[in-house]
Formats: structure tokens, C-alpha cells, sequence
């Protein structure tokens, strides 16, 4: 095989980088996807053999024959390929079902690597062609746009101190990959980046290619499918792996980017440290105990401990290379006196424990004295921490005494104490000739330790409100009992022992890593009060002080009666004096959550859509009148069906005046991995949040008289969505949540009750009790859908309240041009709609009746097919009318020829998913069967993109 990569004209490689319109700009996409195709197909002849291979293409042919056909309408003949295709894969032994599922499943892995880094590859096009700033989301962007409209440079900086954005970590199970698998696939994606660069030499093209096919033959050889449900610490790991493959190294170069947008739109230059922090992250995981009796208090504490030992490690290893490169001696440039001193008081210590020793090896080098006296004190923080430093490189450059050092130097006892001494350093440097050194080896350390503190995130600690309640029921029973208080129940004791370890975390060093305590299934203010005395029960202090910020309960509101009634709730929570005494010691600061997932189950996506809205909107209200300062924590899932969606758009679709510049946004599953399994992607995603936030916050598009697209809510736009709202619901109440047999068709037409043996994650999938769709979790519910290519959460009943919308004859025309221009101009409509569409997109009606087939009883089967299909065909018809669209993503044509190129390659799997599906539910229940259904969960996951 030659080089796959080696290119005719390395000018041609250029100009396919350069181009930012035509059809070049893909060209590397199609060569990435081509030879990492013909690299698969060398594997599987190689490992598997030659009949495997042939029976890929077989089944690959006939499923591209009966897409074809379909496309020309032709039925009869689409109808045959597909029963030719199941007639084979009826034929297959369960091994060879697992191996051609894992061959189609692998292509997809090859395929979306291809595809991020073509991501990649565009943003550096952007930016090698002074793009960004035209681009939607940029920094520069959304500064230009305010400038251009007199916002001037002091109210834009007023604007961005006001900015804080916290992405939210959550385990929950939608991340099928392994982690093993994730390191393979971040090692491809490397290769393919080296594969990027203009010009290379053949004999390295040839190596590189090499590099690639070994990393394809290990992943063919590594297990796809987990052979045991992850723990919560391996879930801890996971989380953690993004810190080092990305957030880490993103930071600094994504406030460089702040900074020369802020110069580019408005002359102002900052250094690094002089910008406001605008970023801090957070975490469930280990945290998060709703409905996972795997998350126990001790698993709580050592989630905060590894995150430490996390950061800390970091910091070391990063103190030491400034060491080693931060040479500069007191004989060639001053330094400043208040370092001397500070370095005096540092080594009048080590001197009465060393006898001088310390300082003979760096006589004249004192930034290098302080350096390591800095690095001793975080490792006696460490120390402090019960971290074990032993294990730590020991840098050979320092004296043996070291070890001595840490005993003898404090640690630090805040984030505050090791960035003072940072800061030190730094403005030595800056003011002795030293400033382009600082700006290269300090600020960004600096500026990861005024992000990150000693602590690397909060963890947010979540239990429901019903476990609340019944353990402070048994708490007052035992303080009224005349007799000795009977032992609590585990699940009561396990909420005391959580407030215990909340407590001891908060004593120590890092009362930050926890500040939120979120309440599931919140419904009045006693949800919010029974956290508060089941804490001060068990000695936990909800106030904030100048070192802690206490304790604040956050109430989750997530179903459709609930978003409704939260505002009043809250209002009812902020007029009590004790709580008010509360709220003071936080700065007036309250932090509600609104559950996206749990709204769409229990409303519809319309529904869910504009109640959120609404509550968003409400609340701000209620907060006002209150004179509280209103924090919102939007629990948005992956898919478009459990609040996902391009997170520029929705950030900036928030309610007019109902935002205050701070929120926090759960990234979920393989949202994850999506966003941040490398720098530039992460770079990319913070910056979109960052600038949204930027965006919806100063609102340019209001100062410009030509401009459209201001968020602003017109009358007769709010009585559209009230109107349109009201009939999904009705529509979605009586088809889904009222219907008896919607619940069974779910069950035995999607592999939903099979997400247990997928082995995603360490929750189970569903909450104690019967089964039904108040226990039944928003994940499966969405994973399920999303597997049978029905996506029913993430578009059901938008078609009937279009239709009936529009019913009336005399109204049709208006309402219809009212919708139209809300597709336009209305930033929370656009949204909807186009989530909406990109769902849609996604469905395939054909192979839902596949999946159908798997229902036993005929009548439901049909009627409730029937009934998906009238829906699915009528909101069609309603994008296409508000849209003004001929087709479906006619504007978004990156996504429609991307469905329509995976198609046929995930039917296949299908095929093979029912098949065994159905072998499974006829008695061939066995480990083998079950080991290659979660192989094709796997595979249809990273065919569509989506779990769940």
C-alpha cells in the first residue's frame, strides 16, 4: 500500500486549508475518511479474515442498494434489499454478529476522528486567516459587534467581571467507551494532527501511516464493551483524564485570546493576570448520590482527595519546570526587595533545619531560592492533605536536604497564600527587565492556581428531596421517642454520615470543593429546609464566611408543575428571615437549578422548552423584587431530547434581562468527550460559552437600529409558544403519558432494558419501585428512542400543535408569518426549531418499523407505530412551513451529508441489534448474545454520534 496521506502539491495542501468556502475545504475530510477506511479494511483482513471482510461489503452493498432505491422512490426494490439484508444477518452465529458489528462499529470510531479533526483543522484555518472574529461565538466576534454599537471599552470590561462560567461534570451513563478505548482513539486523533502538517517527508508520511494501522490493529484487539459495570472511581478518573489531556493547557491560550480580542475591538491591553476570571469548573461525580447506592460518603471524601492529589501533582510538576528554565541571576538583574524579604523569612527557617545548607547551589539565583521554597510549601500542603509525596519525581538540580525542607516550610493554607507569592514573583520580573519571562513562565501558573485554587473543582454534593424527608421524619421521631432511638435506616445513616464528611472537608483546608448541596425532585421550600436541619444535625455550618463560602442548598425543579410553581416557591424561600440571614453571609446569592432531561419526559421538547423558559424568566423576576442575585444551573443533557443542542445558541436564547453574567451548565456523558478530548476543542467549546455569556449579557444587537435578533419577546410571540405549548402538552399527555401501552411498546421495541448489560455507567438506570415512567430515568428513556432512530423525546407532538396552530383558515396566514418571522428573530424559537429539525433529521421511519416488529402484541404495535408516524410526518411538514425549507437541513448541508453517508453504514448494525433482539427475548438469553447487543449499543452510538 503507498502513502495514503502524501498529497500531489504540497501548494494543494495549502490551498485546502486556506479555503473557507468551496468544496476544497472538505477535501481532507474525504482523504481522512478514505484512507483510515482502507486502513480498517487492511485490519480486518488481517485479524478476522478475508470472509469477514466479504461479508462487510455484502452487507454494506445491499444496505447503500436499499438506501438508493429509497431515495428514487423505487419501494419494491428497497423493500427487497432490506429483506436480503436481514435474511443474512438472520443466518449469522452470535460471534459473527459480534465481529460485524465491531467491523461497522470501528469504522464509525475511524469516522469520528476523522471528522474532529477536521474540526480542528478548521478552526486553524480560521485563525491562520484572521476568521474568528467573523465567526458566530468568537470572543472577538461578540467584542467587535459591541463595539460597532458604542458600547464602549469601560462598560465592555464591566460586562466581562461579570462573566463566570462553570461547566459541571456529571458521570451520568452515556459515555459507552471505555477509557482504554478513549486513550486509542486520543492517540489516532495525535497521529492524524501530525499528518496535518505542511510539508512532511514521505519516509515520515510512511511512518506515521505505520503508527496509524498499529493503533487500529490494537484498538480491533482491545474489548469495545465493558466486562463490568465502571466504578465510581473509575467514573472519578474519567473525569479527572480531561484536566490533563486539555483544560490544563487550554486555559492560558484561551485567555490570551481574551486578551487580544479585548485589544483588537478596543486598544485595552491586559496581561494574563490583570483579566477577570471568567472560568471554574465542577463536578458530580462522587458527589452525586440521587438514586447510585454506590456513591457513599467515603467515596464523597476520597473524590475530593484524588481531585487534590490531581491538582497538587500538577503544580509540582509545573513548579519544576519553571525551576529549571527560570534561571537569571542577581549578578545580571535585580530583584525586587519585598522577594529578598519574603525569601529571608523563607530561609531563616531552612537554615535552623539544614544548618545553612540550603542556597549554596543557587548562590546568586534567588527567583530559583524562592521557586523551591514555593514547590516545598505545596508539597507540605500535600503532606497536609494526607497526600503522599513519596512517589513525586525528586528534581536533581535541588539539594538532598530537600525533603527536610517540606517538613520545616508550611503549607499553604489558601489559594490565596500561593498565588500572593506567585504574584511576587512576578512582579519582580516585570519590574527588573523581566517581563516577557513572566508572561511565559508565570502568569500561567498563575492564573490555573486563581482558577483552580488547591482544590481543582467543587463537587457538588445531590441526594433527593424524598430521602430528605424521611430522614429528618426519622431524626424528630428519635428526639420525641421516650425510649432509646432505634438505629437508623442505612439510607438516614448514609445522609448523616454525608453531612459528616461535608463538614470535615469544610474544616479543612479547602472549604471551597464544596459550596452546593443539590435537591432532586424539589417541590417546596420544606425540600429546601430539610437539608438545612439535617446539616446542622449533624455540625455542618451553612454560612459563609471570608474563608468559606458555606454550604448552599440548591433546589432542582425538573418536572413541568414544578418549573411552574418554582418562582413562588422561591419567593416564599427568600421572605423567611432565617433564610434571608443565610442568603446574606452569601453575598444575596442564590443558585437554582432547572432539570432539562426529567421536563422533556414529563412535557414533550415543547413543552419542556418553554416552561423552562419561563421559570428562567420568573425567577430573575421573583429575585428582583427580592433583592436576591440569581445564579441559574441549567442540568442539560447530550441529545436535543435531554436539553442539548450547539451551546452558543442556547446560552444566548436566556430570557431578556434574566441574566446576571454567572451560570453553571452540566457537561454530560460523551458530551464530554465530544468537547474535551483535546486543546482546541476544548479552547473552542469555553470560548463559545464565554461568549454567549458575553453576548446575551451586554445584548449588542439592542443598540443596533438595523439590528434583528435581540432576544427581545414580542406579545404575539409569547402568545404563539404559549398557544403551541399548551396544545403539544395536551397532545403529548394523552399519546405518551397517558397511554397504557406506550410504556410496553418502549420496552420491547428498543434495547432499553439492555443499557443494563452495555455496562455505561455506575447508576443504575432506573430508581427503586415498579417500573413505570415516574421510576424510569430520563437516560434510558432518551438512549432508547435514540437507539430504534425514533428520537421521540426530542420531537414528539411539535407537528400537532403546528397543525392545529394553523387550523383555523382565517388565522393560518398570519400565524404562520408570525412563526415564520420567529424563526428568524426569536433567539428561543430558533433554537427550538432547529434542534427540532436536526432530530428529525436524525429519525428513520423505516427502521423504526424494523424495531416495531419486536412488540408481540400486533394491535399496539400498529396503533402506536401508526401514530409516530402521523406525528413524525406532520412535524416535518411543520419545520418545512416555518422554515420556509424545501428539506431538512437544506441550510445546515455539513449535517444532512453527514446522516446520509452514516446511514448506510449503521443499518447494518441495526439489523444485527434486532436480530438479536428478538433471539434473546425467544429464550438465547446468554452471555454471548448479551456481550454482542451491547456491541451494537456501542456501534449505533458512534454511528449516530449520540447515546443518550
Amino acid at each position: 500500500m503507498g502513502v495514503l496521506w502524501n498529497p500531489e502539491s504540497w501548494q494543494q495542501r495549502l490551498a485546502e486549508l486556506q479555503d473557507d468556502s468551496g468544496e476544497l475545504k472538505e477535501t481532507p475530510l474525504r482523504r481522512d475518511v478514505r484512507s483510515l477506511g482502507m486502513l480498517l479494511g487492511e485490519v480486518l483482513r488481517e485479524q478476522a479474515g478475508d470472509e469477514l471482510y466479504e461479508q462487510v461489503e455484502v452487507l454494506r452493498q445491499g444496505t447503500i442498494r436499499r438506501r438508493e432505491a429509497e431515495d428514487q422512490g423505487a419501494e419494491a426494490a428497497a423493500a427487497e434489499h432490506a429483506a436480503n439484508a436481514m435474511a443474512m444477518v438472520r443466518k449469522l452465529p452470535v460471534d459473527r454478529a459480534l465481529l460485524l458489528t465491531r467491523a461497522f462499529g470501528f469504522y464509525f470510531e475511524l469516522i469520528n476522528l476523522a471528522e474532529t479533526n477536521h474540526r480542528k483543522r478548521r478552526r486553524l484555518a480560521l485563525q491562520v486567516s484572521s476568521g474568528t472574529g467573523r465567526q458566530r461565538g468568537s470572543l472577538a466576534g461578540t467584542l467587535c459587534a459591541m463595539a460597532r454599537v458604542g458600547i464602549t471599552a469601560d462598560e465592555a470590561l464591566e460586562w466581562l467581571r461579570k462573566i463566570l462560567v462553570v461547566p459541571v461534570f456529571t458521570a451520568h451513563p452515556t459515555e459507552v467507551a471505555r477509557r482504554s478505548v478513549m486513550f486509542k482513539r486520543r492517540r489516532i486523533g495525535e497521529l492524524l494532527e501530525l499528518l496535518d502538517r505542511i510539508p512532511v517527508a514521505e519516509s515520515e508520511l510512511a511512518r506515521l501511516e505505520e503508527q496509524v494501522l498499529a493503533e487500529i490493529t490494537s484498538l480491533w484487539q482491545t474489548d469495545e464493551v465493558r466486562s463490568r459495570r465502571p466504578t465510581v472511581y473509575d467514573e472519578i478518573k474519567m473525569g479527572l483524564d480531561y484536566y490533563d489531556v486539555s483544560i490544563f493547557a487550554t486555559l492560558p491560550s484561551l485567555y490570551r485570546e481574551i486578551s487580544e480580542a479585548l485589544n483588537s475591538a478596543y486598544g485595552i491591553k491586559l496581561e494574563l493576570h490583570e483579566l477577570p476570571k471568567v472560568l471554574a469548573f465542577g463536578s458530580w461525580i462522587g458527589g452525586d448520590r440521587d438514586g447510585n447506592p454506590f456513591v457513599t460518603p467515603d467515596v464523597t471524601r476520597n473524590a475530593i482527595q484524588l481531585a487534590r492529589e490531581h491538582l497538587l501533582g500538577f503544580y509540582d510538576d509545573q513548579l519544576q519546570k519553571v525551576i529549571d528554565l527560570l534561571s537569571s541571576s542577581a549578578q545580571q538583574t535585580p530583584v525586587s526587595e519585598a522577594l529578598r524579604a519574603r525569601l529571608e523569612e523563607y530561609e531563616t527557617r531552612i537554615r535552623t533545619a539544614v544548618s545553612e545548607a540550603y542556597g549554596q547551589n543557587f548562590e546568586f539565583e534567588l527567583y530559583r531560592r524562592f521557586l523551591i521554597c514555593i514547590r516545598m510549601r505545596a508539597r507540605r500542603t500535600m503532606q497536609d492533605a494526607g497526600i503522599d509525596t513519596v512517589r513525586l519525581p525528586r528534581p536533581s538540580t535541588l539539594i538532598e536536604s530537600q525533603p527536610m525542607l517540606e517538613q520545616v516550610l508550611p503549607g499553604y493554607a489558601s489559594a490565596h497564600e500561593l498565588a500572593a507569592d506567585l504574584e511576587l514573583l512576578r512582579d519582580s520580573l516585570a519590574t527588573n527587565r523581566g517581563l516577557r519571562i513572566a508572561r511565559n513562565l508565570i502568569d500561567p501558573l498563575l492564573l490555573l492556581v486563581k482558577t483552580f485554587g488547591l482544590h481543582l473543582h467543587t463537587l457538588d454534593i445531590r441526594q433527593h428531596a424524598k430521602q430528605h424527608a424521611q430522614a429528618l421524619k426519622e431524626a424528630i421521631k428519635d428526639t420525641m421517642a421516650h425510649t432509646l432511638p432505634k438505629p437508623p435506616s442505612p439510607e438516614t445513616a448514609s445522609i448523616f454520615e454525608t453531612f459528616r464528611v461535608i463538614g470535615e472537608v469544610k474544616d479543612g483546608v479547602t472549604p471551597e470543593a464544596i459550596r452546593h448541596y443539590v435537591i432532586s425532585g424539589a417541590t417546596c421550600v420544606d425540600d429546601v429546609l430539610a437539608v438545612i436541619r439535617l446539616g446542622r444535625l449533624a455540625g455542618v455550618r451553612f454560612e459563609g464566611g471570608e474563608d468559606d463560602p458555606g454550604l448552599m442548598p440548591v433546589p432542582l425543579f425538573e418536572s413541568i408543575e414544578d418549573l411552574r410553581n418554582a418562582p413562588e416557591v422561591c419567593r416564599e424561600l427568600w421572605k423567611r428571615p432565617d433564610y434571608r440571614a443565610l442568603l446574606e453571609t452569601w453575598g444575596n446569592t442564590q443558585e437554582i437549578m432547572l432539570g432539562y432531561s426529567d421536563s422533556n419526559k414529563d412535557g414533550g421538547m415543547l413543552t419542556s422548552t418553554w416552561e423552562i423558559f419561563r421559570a428562567h424568566r420568573e425567577l430573575h423576576q421573583v429575585a428582583r423584587e427580592e433583592g436576591v442575585h440569581l445564579r441559574l444551573f441549567h442540568g442539560r443533557g447530550g441529545t436535543v431530547g435531554r436539553g442539548g443542542g450547539p451551546t452558543h445558541r442556547a446560552i444566548f436564547a436566556q430570557p431578556l434581562d434574566s441574566f446576571e453574567g454567572q451560570l453553571r451548565i452540566t457537561e454530560q456523558g460523551e458530551v464530554l468527550n465530544f468537547k474535551y478530548a483535546d486543546v482546541v476543542l476544548a479552547e473552542r467549546n469555553l470560548e463559545l460559552m464565554i461568549a454567549a455569556s458575553l453576548d446575551a449579557l451586554a445584548r449588542p444587537n439592542l443598540r443596533d437600529p438595523e439590528g434583528h435578533f435581540s432576544g427581545a419577546l414580542k406579545p404575539e410571540w409569547e402568545e404563539a409558544l404559549d398557544t403551541l405549548s399548551t396544545l403539544a402538552y395536551e397532545f403529548y399527555r394523552e399519546h405518551i403519558l397517558e397511554d397504557s401501552g406506550l410504556l410496553t411498546y418502549f420496552a420491547q421495541s428498543t434495547p432499553m432494558t439492555e443499557l443494563e448489560h452495555a455496562k455505561i455507567g455506575s447508576r443504575p438506570s432506573k430508581r427503586k419501585g415498579s417500573f413505570n415512567l415516574d421510576t424510569l430515568r430520563a437516560i434510558p428513556w432518551v438512549f432508547g428512542w435514540t437507539q430504534s432512530r425514533l428520537l421521540v423525546p426530542a420531537w414528539y407532538g411539535v407537528g400537532y400543535a403546528v397543525e392545529q396552530y394553523l387550523a383555523e383558515d382565517s388565522l393560518r396566514e398570519r400565524r404562520l408569518a408570525t412563526l415564520r418571522t420567529m424563526a428568524r428573530e426569536c433567539p428561543l424559537f430558533i433554537d427550538l426549531i432547529r434542534n427540532v429539525e436536526m432530530a428529525l433529521g436524525k429519525v428513520d421511519m423505516g427502521t423504526a418499523r424494523l424495531y416495531s416488529t419486536l412488540v408481540e402484541d400486533t394491535a399496539l404495535r400498529q396503533r402506536i407505530y401508526d401514530d409516530f408516524e402521523r406525528e413524525f410526518d406532520r412535524s416535518v411538514e411543520a419545520v418545512l412551513a416555518v422554515t420556509g425549507q424545501k428539506a431538512l437541513l437544506e441550510n445546515n448541508a455539513v449535517l444532512a451529508r453527514s446522516i446520509r453517508l452514516r446511514n448506510p453504514y449503521v443499518d447494518p448494525m441495526h439489523l444485527i441489534q434486532v436480530d438479536l433482539l428478538r433471539r434473546k427475548r425467544k429464550g438465547e438469553d446468554t452471555p454471548e448474545v448479551n456481550r454482542a447487543i451491547s456491541a451494537t449499543i456501542s456501534g449505533i452510538a458512534a454511528g449516530l454520534r449520540n447515546t443518550g
